[in-house]
């Protein structure tokens, strides 16, 4: 190949001492020329000739110079196939039998080496095919000479050899040229793994173990599917190409076979004890050789080449438009962009807290022994939400977007209701989420439909994390099922109590909630509008249905339907609309009202019916539960016989009760004080003994 006259035109001529020739031929590549050698020619597309250093004489016969005798009869050398962004620089298989100038009738195999950059891959290609001749070329300089993967054939032993870009090399792209070496791994029917480590690094059985999962998981399906084509000369082998690992060393002896254990088994057994897995390669040859002096003994190395090329038990020869096919659609397969992740010396687990997220099972990002600086668990990653840890927390919209993070919770009752004016209001209105800052902001049935999500109006949303060692997050997930327990059994307690005076004034005021317009309200009404006898406490006002005013019992124990107000089947009325039915019904005279009034009218009469019967519905389940649903530290019922303060006895008039904060079994009178207990995981005030409060 021609250089440019200008490159012609100079001529360098030098001689090279005894020292530096000693240096020049443990380089891993022949010596041309006396001492003098060639490396990769910038205008030369051809990769066995390059760029001249100052120390070689070049002159116009150069072209006629031989490489080695296969080298000149193949005329070709090696070129381009990937590049470093997998990119396939031929465009059809016409081309690449071409280039190779190798005839599609001919059978091959595909040869590829891997290693790290500088273990001199390219120099045992040389070597061990086209008879010595630099096909691919090799450099003595600190950057990489092979980018890419390069590709030549050897038509004595019918091989295709693939030369790969080494591994451990400077790039930006580490993860693309993974894949790159990957995809030219699944192609090859023979893989050779070139170290000159003096001892065998965690590198290689890590890319071997890698790249075996990788052709089991992904490559070996794949390649079924091009084997099954018949233009591809049918199926290929399940089984992965045969591994040579060619270990030279200097200093160090090389793998050494024992009595019961050839090298190969002592590799598969590193390979095991390293959790990885070889089973997609269809063998395994172990080659090492100590190299005391160079240059370098080829001879067993070439022997296990040429055994693994001639057995055709597994992988047998293939015409090389398939091996073109088979690469073009490997590629085309597994391509696309990819993240590149840098691999960080000190990995932050070194330094921070060992503890992780119960739900995401993420990592504390603090530092180790923040717990005693007095610093909490943090992790800037976003957690998971799980159902049994209930960790999704409330975020106060308004709150939020002035600037503040506010904490709020759903709870039964407004912090302004009493405690049985704010179970009504839960009964119709549903739970309440309070604001320190902007008061209540959400109401879950405000309306009596259409109501909206909380996420939607009032909150935002944010999954936090669980930690394991968290005291409060322990101690709430413990009295989970008692805090449930004591909630059952304040229902319980106010809806038992319907009838007493308070929950007439509650009943009310339920009842306007639901009431029609036409309804006068129940605060309005003091005496009945027919016989104006006085309403006491104790005296259920009753509405008629037709007129809407209120009326004691016997002035309304008349029923009938009322169409013209939405009541189609017989209600309550009061004896004047009874008596006048026959001339008001379909007189027009009375408003037309909105039919959905009646509607909520009609269900709350429902529910209200059925509030009499919750108590003793929910008797039965707290009774069930409440030995089940006691924190551990609660001493239980039945060692439990006198107050822990006063030593009176329980029994059927003398109930029994816990103090939440020392377990104890304790009297009414003598658990009468309320405060927050939060190292039991109370946060709320709830019942503490009279010895517990003095304590304090």
């Amino acid at each position: 190949m021609e250089l440019p006259l200008k490159r012609q035109r100079t001529v360098l001529r030098t001689k090279m001492s005894n020292a530096g020739s000693a240096i020049m031929k443990s380089i891993d590549s022949p010596s041309l020329l006396g001492h003098s050698r060639l490396v990769q020619d910038p205008y030369s597309e051809n990769k066995s000739m390059g760029n001249l250093p100052p120390d070689v004489t070049l002159t116009s016969e150069f072209t006629s110079l031989k490489l080695g005798t296969r080298y000149e009869e193949h005329n070709g050398g090696s070129f381009l196939l990937l590049d470093g962004k997998e990119n396939l620089k031929v465009s059809s298989a016409e081309q690449f039998l071409g280039r190779l100038n190798c005839d599609n009738s001919t059978r091959v195999k595909v040869v590829s080496v891997f290693g790290n950059t500088g273990d001199g891959k390219s120099h045992t290609l040389n070597q061990t095919f086209f008879e010595g001749g630099e096909v691919f070329s090799t450099s003595s300089e600190q950057d990489s000479c092979t980018l890419g993967v390069w590709v030549a054939y050897d038509p004595h032993m019918k091989v295709i050899c693939l030369d790969t870009e080494g591994l451990l090399g400077s790039t930006s792209h580490e993860n693309q040229r993974t894949r790159l070496l990957l995809k030219v791994l699944a192609l090859s029917d023979i893989v050779i793994y070139r170290t000159r480590s003096e001892r065998l690094h965690r590198d290689m059985f890590t890319f071997l173990g890698s790249a075996s999962r990788a052709y089991t998981q992904h490559f070996q399906a794949a390649l079924q599917v091009v084997g099954q084509r018949n233009e591809f000369g049918g199926p290929l082998s399940a089984l992965g190409p045969a591994v040579i690992i060619f270990h030279e060393t200097r200093h160090t002896r090389t793998l050494q076979a024992s009595l019961t254990d050839s090298a190969e088994d002592l590799l598969r057994n590193r390979f095991a004890q390293n959790k990885l897995e070889i089973e997609a390669f269809s063998s395994l040859r172990y080659v090492g050789i100590q190299t005391l002096s160079p240059p370098t003994d080829f001879s067993d190395f070439r022997a296990a080449v040429q055994s693994e090329l001639e057995n055709t038990t597994v992988r047998s020869p293939r015409q090389p438009q398939v091996v073109f096919h088979t690469l073009k659609v490997l590629n085309d397969k597994f391509n696309g962009e990819l993240e590149n992740s840098s691999v960080v010396l000190f990995p932050d687990q070194y330094f921070t807290c060992p503890i992780k997220c119960s739900s995401c099972e993420r990592r504390c990002e603090s530092s180790m022994g923040h717990l005693k600086d007095g610093l909490h668990h943090s992790c800037a990653q976003r957690c998971r939400y799980q159902h049994q840890f209930d960790n999704c927390m409330y975020i106060c919209k308004i709150c939020h977007s002035n600037g503040k993070e506010v904490v709020v919770t759903p709870k039964l009752t407004a912090s302004t209701d009493t405690s049985l004016f704010g179970f009504a209001k839960f009964a119709w209105s549903g739970y309440v989420i309070e604001c320190p800052y902007c008061g209540e902001i959400y109401r879950s049935r405000q309306y009596w439909y259409g109501n909206k999500n909380p996420e939607d109006i009032a909150v935002r949303t944010e999954i936090q994390h669980v930690w394991p060692d968290n005291s409060s997050t322990a101690l709430g997930s413990q009295n989970a099922a008692q805090k449930v327990l004591d909630g059952v059994t304040y229902i319980s307690e106010a809806v038992a109590s319907v009838g007493s005076p308070p929950t007439r004034m509650l009943s009310s005021w339920v009842a306007d909630q639901i009431a029609p317009k036409y309804w006068r309200p129940n605060h309005e009404i003091k005496h009945c509008h027919s016989c104006n006898k006085w309403f006491a406490t104790t005296v259920s006002k009753h509405h008629c249905r037709a007129c809407g005013e209120g009326f004691c019992e016997d002035c309304s124990n008349y029923v009938m339907p009322v169409p013209d107000r939405g009541w189609m089947s017989p209600v309550r009325v009061c004896v004047n609309c009874y008596q006048k039915a026959s001339s008001s019904r379909g007189s027009g005279i009375l408003d037309e009202i909105d039919d959905t009034e009646v509607r909520a009218r009609k269900y709350g009469e429902a529910v209200v019916s059925t509030l009499s019967t919750v108590a003793s519905v929910l008797e039965y389940p707290r009774g069930l539960i409440k030995d089940k649903a006691r924190p551990s530290y609660w001493v239980p019922d039945h060692e439990v016989t006198h107050c822990c303060c006063c030593q009176v006895q329980f029994g059927p008039r003398i109930t029994l009760h816990h103090c939440r904060d020392c377990g104890r079994g304790v009297c009414k009178d003598c658990s009468m004080n309320r405060r927050a207990v939060p190292h039991r995981g109370w946060d709320n005030p709830v019942r503490i003994c009279n010895k517990c409060m003095k304590q304090d």
